[in-house]
Parts: structure tokens; sequence; C-alpha cells
């Protein structure tokens, strides 16, 4: 393995871990030896990137370093692109924008070669079904999720009946037809699933839940028997 790509590759092992992993670990993933990975180590370190540890404890990656554009395989590109012009099609207008914002910074530092590539791609991303039901705009949810704060929702049943339900907002669930909010609501005091094209209003409250958002995801994903990705 070339010795840029060895780089990459270390970078990347380490990215897919939260708490310190040892060098010996490390090592053996990459094939190489220990007087190797620590050489590549303090090659990355002087290069920028935070990287806490030392022989004998481990190390870990700390959040920040951006890796150069030449990181992306050709199929890795094309997979951000039609990620992000699924999103551009299929989210709310800020994260349209955004999505097509992250493509054209993408786009701006890819090398010429791969750049012709990507416009060229062929993967497209068709436009939402004309009779996909209306929902309500996903920003100020997203925004409530992120501050974990409490949403009130007037919502529509099957039947048409609406109630005022106090939830606190977990994930979308974005499928073919509708979206659908997982949220614990506190009427019923169990993880409830709403569709966004029958809540009629919602608004966000001032009202911080008592659990972190994470806690609360780990727990839905056990009470519906969900491996955590």
């Amino acid at each position: 393995m070339a010795r840029a790509d060895r780089l990459l590759a270390l970078l990347q092992a380490l990215r897919r871990h939260r708490y310190p992993v040892t060098g010996e670990a490390l090592a053996a993933q990459l094939s190489v030896s220990l007087r190797t990975l620590y050489r590549d180590i303090a090659t990355l370190r002087g290069q920028g990137a935070h990287i806490e540890g030392e022989a004998g404890l481990g190390y870990v990656l700390k959040p920040g370093f951006l890796l150069p554009p030449l990181m992306f395989t050709q199929e890795e590109i094309e997979a951000l692109v039609l990620g992000g012009r699924w999103v551009a099609q299929h989210g709310d207008a800020v994260l349209g924008a955004a999505a097509r914002e992250a493509v054209d910074k993408i786009a701006a530092v890819l090398p010429e070669a791969l750049r012709r590539n990507l416009d060229g791609t062929g993967l497209l991303v068709a436009r939402p079904s004309a009779d996909a039901p209306a929902a309500p705009d996903m920003g100020p949810i997203r925004v409530a999720m992120r501050d974990e704060c409490k949403l009130v929702l007037d919502y529509r049943d099957a039947g048409g009946a609406t109630s005022q339900r106090t939830v606190w907002p977990v994930a979308i669930g974005f499928f073919e037809q509708t979206r659908i909010l997982v949220a614990w609501c506190e009427l019923r005091q169990a993880f409830r699933h709403f569709r966004l094209d029958r809540i009629a209003a919602l608004e966000v409250s001032a009202a911080r839940y008592p659990r972190h958002r994470q806690a609360l995801l780990q727990a839905w994903h056990a009470s519906e028997g969900i491996p955590e990705q």
C-alpha cells in the first residue's frame, strides 16, 4: 500500500472508533508494523490531525480534522451527490438548499477529471409526486430535535379526529410516500409515530425535555428491536 493511501486508511480506522484503540489493533487492521504505525501517527499529527494518546494507552482522533477531497473514490463521490440530490428534492426548503450547497462545495474542490465525472454522473432523483400528501415544514421539527425542545402538535388521526399532543421529538423517518416523526408522547407515556402530513399545526416549546435525545433514540431502538447503526 502506498504511504499516502496508508495514511488515509489510518485516519479512516481512527474515525471508526469513538474510544481509544491500541496501536497493536490499528497495526493489525492496516497490516503494518507497530514501528510504521507510530511513524504514521507522528506524520498525521504533524499535518494537523488531533490524535490523542500514546503507545501502550491507545489513540483516538478528535473531531475537526478534515480530509482532503482526494480521499473520495468515484463511487463515494457518486453516493454523496446522489444523497445530496435526494435531499434537495425531498427535504424542507432549508435542508434542500443546504444539500445543493454541499454538492456545489464538493464539486468546487474536486480535481478536474473527477469533477467532469460528477457533472455527468447519470444518477438522477425524481421529483416528489404531485399527489404526495402535504406536510408541514420540517425546519422547526429539526430545530426542536437539535435543541432537545418539546413540540406541541395538533394531530389528526386516521379518522380525522384532532388531539393536542406534547411530544419529545427523537427522529424523522423518510419513507417513499410519507415522513414519520418518532417522538415520546407525554399523553401516552410511550413512543409514538406521527405522520407529518397529519400534523395540522405545531409549536416549538421553550421547555426542554428531561432526557438527552441520543438516549431517547437508543431507547426507541430497543423498544422496536432495531439494531443501532
